[in-house]
């Protein structure tokens, strides 16, 4: 007997519901496996900022030959010294050009806590505006070893005023977490403080699915902070915790695209290694 896979299963089963009762009366479950498609799919790219910067037009024709849409960008002042120098010298419109050329579209940039000061922040949102972006990300606040929980909730007051001012230039302001954030501080997990300080109209959060490693699912806080999210990085991870492309490692993808909604996640960014880039693509746009 020919083995039928679990996708191909719920493929045969939503053309069938869809067929006798209208695929608006589908059930959430069975909607939610197309929830990927609905949603041209990005990447970061700071994991291949080396190639990027040999080939920068190149490497992003060839995300977009894998079936990326978007590009996630990192500030070239603010990580000038981590990767991404080669652009310091470029204008926001040239970069832009070239991704534009690449058949990708920018809605997000990551920035340094630094360039939101009160005393940069004009120019890192002329940057944004030229670069054509929707969406502004606070990296981390990069809190030195021995920050008390005061110290992230002083710092997540500071981003709030920054967003406020993102905000009235017509953008949407977001934090991305880090492996740092999961930890507990004075009896609290630093997350939910960040969380319980953001102002949620100002603030929205990008997750990093590896925290998977730590013990934490993205759909936990999808559904526990409904509405607050604006994106997602996207990766995936064996029992053993070594990097596999999406959809051989441990995340349930289906329960994630399903809360993803829930937490009104708008772009979701592949955050890997160059090898696993093409097989990821192909494995969220059969979802």
């Amino acid at each position: 007997m020919k083995k039928t896979t679990r996708r191909k299963f719920i493929g045969q089963g939503a053309v069938a519901l869809g067929a006798a009762i209208g695929i608006a009366q589908l059930p959430e479950w069975v909607k939610a496996q197309t929830a990927a498609m609905d949603i041209p799919l990005g990447f970061q790219t700071f994991p291949i900022r080396d190639r990027l910067g040999k080939d920068f037009a190149g490497t992003l024709k060839t995300m977009a030959g894998f079936g990326y849409r978007l590009v996630e960008m990192c500030s070239p002042a603010g990580y000038a010294e981590i990767g991404f120098g080669f652009l310091k010298d470029k204008s926001p419109q040239e970069i832009r050009s070239v991704i534009n050329d690449a058949g990708l579209q920018c809605p997000s940039c990551h920035f340094g806590f630094g360039e939101l000061a009160p005393d940069k922040i004009d120019k890192t949102i002329e940057f944004a505006h030229q670069l054509g972006l929707s969406q502004m990300i606070c990296s981390t606040f990069w809190l030195p070893k021995g920050s008390t929980l005061k110290d992230y909730t002083d710092a997540a007051d500071k981003l709030n005023k920054a967003a406020s001012t993102i905000k009235s230039a017509g953008m949407q302001a977001g934090f991305h977490n880090h492996e740092f954030e999961f930890a507990t501080l004075d009896g609290s997990l630093i997350y939910d403080a960040l969380m319980q300080t953001f102002d949620p109209s100002l603030v929205k959060m990008q997750f990093q699915t590896e925290v998977i490693n730590l013990g934490y699912k993205a759909e936990t806080y999808f559904e526990k902070y409904p509405g607050r999210f604006i994106s997602s990085h996207l990766s995936d991870w064996t029992a053993d915790k070594k990097e596999v492309p999406i959809g051989k490692g441990v995340i349930d993808w289906a329960a994630f695209f399903h809360a993803a909604k829930t937490g009104g996640v708008k772009n979701f960014f592949v955050e890997m290694q160059w090898e696993t880039f093409q097989d990821s693509a192909t494995f969220i746009k059969q979802l």
